[in-house]
């Protein structure tokens, strides 16, 4: 079989790519990958089209067996590294990819500093696409692996059984990951459904991510906000970032498992170019937002295709990874020693 074999699981990892985004009249949530921009960077890394489907994990990475004649790989998201088993056990960096042969394992450090980091595999998986996409929606059991998180004893099956040989990449300084400051926010037509003094201390005040955060919502700890005329609307259509106010006026961000309509009144929307933010957000982080217009929204995006193109274009050799293993069991001087073959 040229595949993964899911020794580990760990913490849910799916299979996400740029999602569903053409079939929400139907009813049909967008998922994909919570950070877009790692999944991009990551996909470049290895030599894929950028929207590829790749592994998205949380906290705990899985353990995985290469069942392929080889395979590369490249850990996005976060800066914990790869741990590789190829009859020793060497520590690589993440935003550099690795060529790993079969029997050979891999796992990942805890990632302690993201909320969602990515694996990203040369040829991709070997998976039939639901709706155009590859991306697991599991509340429907749709796309990725049987519809579902993988789960220890899966045999993940790619379409390469070996990648060709050439020189590893790196990104020298994922810099991205640092973004800070305010999230910006577009408020929208039912601003009028929460006080002034609401809208103002949503932002003035901080929050913080709540343990109720998943793929489908981010649950804030904070002020709650005043609804000026009743918090149940009219069902209408929802965006990945509409912020959503129920009846106990505690914000709840939409992300990529969202809903396709909802029946609460939305502040405001999270602009597009700092989605990837809170996708990277964990239980416990801190936020507060600013509000932008329109206008400087798509500058912001603007701004952000160029860093990723630059990103991506600043992809340079990385130093091979010496398996002494592989070396030990070849005989690399043959050429020298049968020297009669050559006469």
């Amino acid at each position: 079989m040229s595949g993964l074999r899911v020794i580990q699981a760990g913490f849910a990892p799916t299979l996400q790519d740029f999602g569903r985004p053409a079939f929400q009249n139907r009813g049909v949530p967008v998922s994909g990958a919570l950070d877009p921009v790692s999944l991009r960077i990551g996909n470049a890394l290895v030599g894929n089209d950028e929207g590829m489907a790749a592994i998205e994990f949380r906290l705990i990475g899985p353990v995985l067996e290469v069942l392929a004649e080889s395979v590369r790989v490249a850990l996005v998201g976060t800066r914990a590294g790869i741990v590789v088993e190829a009859g020793e056990r060497v520590e690589l960096p993440s935003y550099q990819s690795v060529t790993l042969k079969r029997g050979h394992r891999l796992s990942v450090n805890p990632v302690t500093d993201s909320g969602a980091a990515y694996l990203c595999i040369e040829g991709g998986c070997d998976l039939p696409a639901v709706f155009d996409s590859l991306s697991t929606y599991g509340r429907s059991q749709i796309g990725g692996f049987q519809g579902r998180a993988l789960k220890d004893g899966d045999e993940l099956p790619l379409r390469l059984n070996a990648v060709p040989a050439r020189g590893e990449l790196r990104l020298e300084n994922p810099g991205y990951l640092d973004a800070g400051g305010p999230v910006r926010v577009v408020f929208g037509p039912q601003r009028d459904y929460f006080t002034d003094e609401s809208a103002a201390a949503f932002l003035t005040n901080e929050y913080s991510v709540s343990r109720e955060a998943d793929r489908m919502g981010m649950r804030l700890e904070g002020p709650a906000l005043e609804h000026a005329r009743g918090y149940n609307i009219t069902s209408d259509g929802i965006v990945t970032g509409a912020i959503q106010v129920p009846g106990n006026g505690l914000p709840i961000i939409l992300l990529a498992d969202h809903q396709t309509t909802g029946g609460y009144p939305k502040i405001g929307t999270v602009i597009s170019a700092d989605i990837p933010r809170l996708g990277r957000l964990k239980p416990g982080d801190a936020l507060s937002f600013a509000e932008v217009t329109v206008a400087e929204a798509e500058d912001a995006r603007r701004e952000q295709e160029k860093e990723i193109k630059r990103l991506i274009g600043a992809l340079s050799p990385a130093a091979a990874w010496l398996d002494e293993a592989a070396l030990y069991r070849e005989n690399l001087i043959s050429g020298v020693v049968h020297n009669e073959e050559a006469v």
